[in-house]
């Protein structure tokens, strides 16, 4: 494709998205609503598969990258260096339920629809991207394990805050958000007073168990890259 061709795409996306918010309390976050918005900007339902070609789901990726973005557009003025690890954290998290609570009654649509067990991995991903968006923010540059660990956990505060948020109640949301942080952080203080670590007592116990399933007891042959 040439660099048009990708702007038109991409124009043409964020058009069908806008479209589809709007349409998304009459129809659900399904396919009709899908071939409708893209009805309503001119196009085919055989251009629309063209353009989205997964429909529900292409959209519930730009609904959650644009929640993404309005949300580092809100913080733009918030410097997070001139604020505690906690208070980056509850400020981006803040400004994304936010973000999300703008969209509404389509968001909650869309929070349904990722909730089916047929998307629940698409949803999953999408949680860790926002993860990964507000940790950048914040100014996380850890590259061990750590990095997979906080965006883990921030997943699944946004998960429940927004929950909660789209349900009506700003104030639980953030009580909400305020108590997870509250729990992490006493989590940290105490991994820094143990040599204990949750991550290698897991990975002990896997060991164990293919040592257990597979008779593999002595050293393992190191793992190397298939050229």
């Amino acid at each position: 494709m040439t660099e048009s061709t990708n702007d038109w795409a991409a124009e043409a996306e964020q058009k069908i998205l806008l479209e589809a918010l709007k349409l998304a309390h009459r129809y659900g976050w399904t396919w009709r609503m899908a071939r409708a918005a893209g009805g309503a900007i001119g196009l085919s339902d055989g251009e629309t598969e063209l353009l989205i070609p997964h429909g529900p789901a292409d959209l519930a990726a730009l609904l959650s990258r644009r929640h993404d973005q309005r949300a580092l557009l809100a913080l733009k003025d918030v410097d997070p260096n001139d604020l505690k690890i906690r208070q980056r954290i509850r400020a981006a998290v803040e400004a994304r339920i936010d973000a999300a609570a703008a969209d509404e009654p389509a968001t909650r649509h869309w929070a349904g629809w990722l909730a089916l067990p047929q998307n629940l991995a698409l949803g999953a991903r999408l949680a860790w991207e926002s993860a990964d968006v507000l940790w950048r923010w914040a100014g996380d540059v850890a590259t061990d394990e750590n990095h997979y660990s906080k965006r883990a956990i921030l997943s699944g505060i946004l998960t429940g805050a927004l929950a909660l948020r789209i349900s009506g109640n700003r104030a639980d949301a953030l009580a909400f958000v305020d108590r997870q942080i509250d729990h992490v952080m006493a989590f940290e203080k105490w991994k820094a007073t143990t040599s204990f670590r949750p991550e290698r007592f897991l990975a002990n116990i896997v060991a164990r168990l293919g040592e257990a399933r597979y008779g593999r007891t002595g050293p393992q042959p190191e793992m190397r890259d298939v050229p």
